[in-house]
């Protein structure tokens, strides 16, 4: 029986769709630029909105995100993403449509903060070489864990795995994440990371994040793996 990954590689374009095409793919999602999420809510009644641009390759993508907290040390999540991969004539592309939820109990403002997410995805793709259209569907669960300094510096961590299927066929696979912080500057934050999944070669990224005002931040990041040079740029504003 053939995998999905086996399933996709009939049209190459196909794997780099689905693995921007949705915001919850493994690692979970997180605050730009990083793809390693932080073990952190948003406050009871809080809210977020988030847009990000990205290029991994050949492949354009566009993400929006909204973010709510109605209760305590419990965030909501509902992401819309959209990619176009120029690397076949004609162009491959995909929408999709992603629902999250993070529960992180144990926080704190130094030391360690504990929790998980769970998330699914839906992404439509149009193969227009073939033409062919298929649906996949993913879930996954992420443990969280972050370490915070009172220096500002922050470590975190990402343990799970990811379900995926597609024209029939599933696939399970085992994802990991490690990400760093660095205080530059009072408003200027260097993030660096490296993240991966089971029976594939760790992406590596090196980013900023700048907070304009209160809120209001504005990142970017530049990464490799596989073969591939990927990055992205975005807003994020928390009210």
């Amino acid at each position: 029986m053939k995998t999905p990954s086996q399933v996709f590689l009939k049209t190459p374009a196909r794997l780099t769709l689905l693995a921007a095409a949705l915001l919850i793919t493994a690692p979970a999602h997180a605050e730009g630029p990083m793809n390693v999420d932080d073990a952190g809510t948003l406050d009871k009644g809080g809210m977020k909105v988030e847009a990000v641009l990205g290029k991994d390759d050949r492949e354009r993508s566009a993400e929006a995100l909204f973010g709510f907290s109605f209760i305590d040390q419990l965030e909501m999540e509902i992401g819309l993403a959209r990619a176009t991969d120029h690397a076949t004539d004609p162009d491959s592309r995909a929408r999709g449509v992603g629902f999250g939820a993070k529960w992180v109990p144990y926080q704190n403002d130094t030391g360690w903060s504990l929790g998980a997410r769970v998330d699914y995805g839906r992404t439509r793709i149009h193969d227009r070489e073939t033409p062919e259209k298929f649906t996949e569907h993913s879930w996954s669960v992420s443990g969280l864990a972050s370490y915070r300094w009172e220096s500002g510096q922050v470590l975190h961590i990402n343990l799970g795995g990811t379900r995926t299927r597609a024209q029939g066929e599933s696939e399970t696979l085992g994802t990991w994440g490690v990400g760093y912080e660095y205080p530059l500057h009072e408003r200027v934050q260097l993030t660096m990371e490296i993240f991966g999944e089971e029976h594939a070669r760790p992406d590596k990224a090196i980013g900023l994040r700048y907070e304009v005002f209160d809120g209001f931040k504005v990142s970017g990041a530049v990464g490799r793996g596989s073969e591939r040079s990927f990055g992205q740029v975005g807003v994020a504003w928390e009210f």
